[in-house]
């Protein structure tokens, strides 16, 4: 996909420039974005497939149906599937009651519609009051929206990032916290204690969490649950679908079958 910076004459940056919204299809795109930043808040609704947004202290994830929140002035990165489409809307910085930091949102019909609706317009209707009546609609129903726990805390420290980097590079890497332990010359005590203090969650259950994030990129691309599986390290499909019901509360086919029902897909 193409970095995701508007045409001319949108200014990500201009102090005077209102709440606007654009459609991007990552088919036969380039599907990441280089890091940057920009001073309006941005909005990231999943259309079809996946997106996750990547900033220096974790990963977002976005599947179908919900939408991650970027203030303004934070470096940040996203990838979309290669199925995706997405829609971006840009807020000003000083419009009140939006989330102060990242998070993923999970959107109404209302919401999605009015951004689809809205990113689809030519730029000379866009403007106009009746147009401008419905952006403020929207981003005062975004105040309301609530977050879904799909995110990944990644932590600075060298030897944590060092750690995080290799299981995305191999998530089915079981190794043990005292096996990560030897690999970054640390006590397997004092290495569960570093993350716990880093990421506010013991080893195993930042693993897990890892998992989650990889699952549903994987799911959102079309890649069968047999197949995540295998790429996460599971024994079995059945262990797999277990740790996913537990930590999202459904399995991956009703999760994804819901996601579809609420978007009318």
């Amino acid at each position: 996909m193409r970095p995701y910076y508007p045409p001319p004459p949108f200014d990500t940056d201009s102090p005077a420039q209102r709440t606007f919204a654009m459609p991007v299809d990552a088919a036969d795109q380039d599907n990441e974005s280089p890091t940057h930043c920009h001073h309006m808040g941005q909005l990231v609704l999943a259309l079809r497939g996946g997106v996750t947004c990547s900033v220096a202290q974790g990963l977002w994830m976005v599947p179908p149906q919900c939408a991650v929140w970027i203030p303004g002035g934070v470096p940040h990165s996203n990838r979309v599937t290669a199925n995706g489409r997405v829609c971006f809307l840009f807020v000003p910085a000083d419009v009140p009651g939006l989330p102060a930091q990242c998070c993923t949102l999970a959107v109404t019909p209302l919401v999605r519609e009015l951004l689809v609706h809205l990113a689809h317009l030519p730029t000379t209707e866009a403007a106009t009051p009746a147009n401008r009546q419905l952006a403020d609609v929207l981003v005062e129903q975004l105040t309301h929206m609530p977050t879904e726990h799909l995110h990944l805390p990644i932590s600075q420290h060298p030897r944590l990032r060092q750690i995080a980097d290799a299981l995305n590079a191999d998530p089915a890497d079981r190794s043990t916290v005292a096996q990560w332990g030897k690999r970054v010359a640390m006590s397997e005590r004092t290495l569960a204690r570093l993350v716990q203090q880093e990421v506010g969650m013991s080893f195993g259950r930042w693993r897990q969490q890892l998992h989650i994030i990889l699952a549903l990129q994987r799911l959102s691309a079309g890649v069968s649950v047999q197949r995540t599986a295998e790429d996460l390290g599971y024994e079995s499909v059945s262990a797999f679908i277990t740790m996913f019901k537990k930590t999202l509360g459904k399995t991956p086919a009703r999760y994804f079958a819901d996601k579809s029902d609420a978007t009318g897909g």
